[in-house]
Order: C-alpha cells, then structure tokens, then sequence
C-alpha cells in the first residue's frame, strides 16, 4: 500500500474515529448525568435517542447530492463541523430541547463522514488493498472509543459537559487533518466507461438482511450499556471503562479484510452478530459484577467493528462500481432501524426491565444471525463467498 492511500487511511480513520466512536454514541455514556440534570424520563430519554438516529439518516440522505456535486471529500467536512457544532451545543445547552437538538446535529457527523470513503478509497487505492484500508479507516472508531472513554473519565470527576466539549476538540482537530490527507477528488469521475446501473440488485439483499440485525443490536448496546452499568449498582467511572473496552476489543475489526477472504461475508457476518447477542446477554446478567461487564465490552468491542469492517467490504464487493452508493443504502436502512429501536426500547423498558429487555434483544439478533449463517457457505450466485487462495473473493 503506498503513502499516498496510508494518509488517505489515517485521515478517514480519525473522521471516523471521532464521528462514531465519539459523537455518536456520547449520548449512551452520559444519558445517566443528563436524566439526573433534567429529571427526564425513559421515554423521553430514548425519543432524544431516536432523534440523534434521525439527524444521521438525514445526513446520510443528502450525501450523494453533495458528493455528485463537490465530490466525496465534501461531505466528510460538512461532517467534521456537524460535530464540532452539534458537541459544543450540548455541552453548553441550558434545557432539554437545546440538548436535544445539539445531540442531533452531533448524530448526524456519523451519517457525513462514513459512505463517502467507500468512494474514496474505491479511485485512490489498488483493488487488492482496498478491504485492508476500508478496515483501517472503520476501525478508526476504537480509537474514538478509547478517546471517549478517556473524556467521560474527565467528565464522571467534573462534569458530564466535559465530556461533550472534549469531543468537540476533537471533531475539530480530526476534520483539519481530514483536509490535510484526503485528496479533493472531483465528482464527475467513474471507474469505469460502462453505463452506471442501479445499486438495487440481487446482490445486495444479504448486506441488508445483515444492516437491519446488526444495527438493532449495535444500537441497544450503546443506548443502554451505561444504563445497565449504573442499575446494576457500579460506580459512574465504570462506564467509561466499558467504553474504553469496547475501543481495544475493537481493534480486532482491522482483521476483518482477512476474515471475509478466509470464510465469506455471510460467516464473518453471522459470527460477529452472535458474538454481540452474547455481549447484550452477558451485560444483562453481570451488570453489577465489573469484570463482566467488561467481559461483556471486550465481546461487544471485537463483534462492532468487525461488523462495521464488514458492511463497507461487504456492499463494496456486492456493487463495485457504485460502492459509495451501496453502502449508502445499507446505511440508511440501519439508520431506520436505529431511530426505532431506542424509542421501543424506553417504550417497554418501564413494564419489561432494562434486564429482561437487553436479553429480547440478543434473542431477536440472534435468530436473525440464524438465517445469515445457513447459506454462508452457499453463496447466491454473483455474491462474494470464501476465497480458499486468500485473494478477494
């Protein structure tokens, strides 16, 4: 891999790094501090989760106009600012309405940033590297785990306002070196000179199947870990820790190009869905024991991200000619999901328990990993299987 596609690697990582593994999932870490401040409710709690959701499909929506007319770097500094804005809105907010609002425009940096590199490392790096560096610049999202955990650490001491302004630092640091090392690549260019055919095939219906599991029980994990850690009677510095946990147990999703040529997408993306179902069980029955819980994180952490990693590779392989659009499209399916699945939630929290409820969760992924995994060694034809060579497969 050369230096030029490295930097472009280094760049997206610390995009992504910040958009997801910071300002999007922030609001989990401290919805505990915001409940107490506001006195707000299990309902209204998720609502404000569900709007975060909201503002990253938005985002995700108005991507491809952007990029048909400024290019693919443009949308992941339009990202870059969301966070800065939207992180330093809540750490300044007075009510729960400019809370909420802040949380959403932080939210919605994620649903800028992350489709875009799809395109850009599509036209800027060979076609054999192009897994590995998806996989780097998605995993970027560890390191915005441990640095969220290192600022909700700073936050639990002082204030869960800290927390934010930490992130907005940091969403303003990651977008300058973003500009720095990502080229500005114009809008017109294809990769090929054959007639452009929808993104809507065949192909793509096992990356969706896939999208709707994994963002159900992604989405659950994040919203109410800190919840659960707090209910279960631990101090407040153990949700940090948790965070920080997810961040390293993460960082096994830089071996997700890997895994997919090994076994094939359906396998890795079964595995990594159970391996979640398992983390939400575990949170569930050890939520007041430390070292489960941070069992739980290290379980949760590996099956993130590489079922992030995954969905880039995925989609990129089932559309290569318009990976940034196919990824788009998956995105905005876990979108919906995500904006859903916390409003159910603190729907049916108050008669179920945050215990019972984390346990359904796992339950419903985990039959939904069932019907990834009975075809994953026959793939359908035109889909990318196992590779037994270690090529792409």
């Amino acid at each position: 891999m050369d230096r030029h596609a490295l930097k472009v690697g280094v760049g997206g990582a610390a995009v992504v790094g910040v958009a997801f593994g910071m300002a999007r999932y922030a609001y989990g870490l401290t919805l505990p501090d915001v409940r107490t401040e506001f006195g707000l409710s299990e309902l209204l709690l998720g609502l404000i989760a569900s709007g975060t959701f909201v503002g990253y499909l938005a985002a995700l929506l108005a991507v491809p106009s952007l990029t048909a007319r400024r290019g693919p770097r443009a949308p992941t500094t339009v990202g870059g600012i969301c966070g800065v804005v939207g992180a330093t809105t809540v750490a300044l907010a007075p009510s729960p309405w400019i809370l909420a609002a802040g949380a959403v425009v932080s939210g919605s940096a994620a649903g800028w940033v992350w489709a875009p590199y799809s395109d850009i490392v599509t036209r800027i790096a060979a076609r054999r590297h192009q897994p590995t560096l998806l996989a780097v610049i998605t995993t970027g999202t560890s390191l915005g785990l441990v640095a969220l955990a290192a600022t909700g650490v700073l936050g639990s001491l002082t204030s869960w306002r800290l927390t934010w302004a930490g992130i907005a630092v940091a969403a303003a640091v990651a977008a300058l070196v973003n500009l720095r090392a990502v080229p500005r690549l114009d809008a017109g260019r294809r990769t090929s000179g054959t007639p452009r055919r929808s993104p809507w095939r065949r192909e793509m219906a096992p990356p969706l199947i896939y999208a709707v599991v994994y963002f159900v029980a992604i989405t659950a994990y994040f919203t109410y870990a800190s919840e659960a850690v707090r209910s279960g009677g631990l101090p407040a510095s153990a949700s940090p820790g948790l965070f920080a946990v997810i961040g390293i147990g993460g960082l096994i999703g830089l071996r997700t190009g890997r895994m997919t040529r090994a076994v094939g997408p359906r396998a890795v993306g079964a595995g990594g869905v159970l391996v979640v179902g398992g983390a939400l069980v575990l949170l569930s029955a050890g939520r007041a024991s430390l070292p489960l819980v941070l069992a739980s994180a290290l379980l949760f952490g590996a099956g993130y991200m590489v079922g992030s990693s995954l969905l880039a590779i995925w989609t990129a392989q089932a559309v290569p000619d318009r990976p940034g659009d196919g990824f788009t499209i998956a995105l905005v399916v876990g979108a919906v999901v995500s904006i859903a699945t916390p409003a159910a939630m603190g729907t049916l929290i108050p008669t179920l328990g945050l215990p019972t409820m984390l346990v359904a969760v796992a339950a419903v992924v985990t039959l939904g990993a069932s019907t990834l995994a009975l075809p994953a060694l026959r793939p359908t034809p035109g889909e990318p299987g196992p590779d037994r060579r270690g090529r792409q497969g």
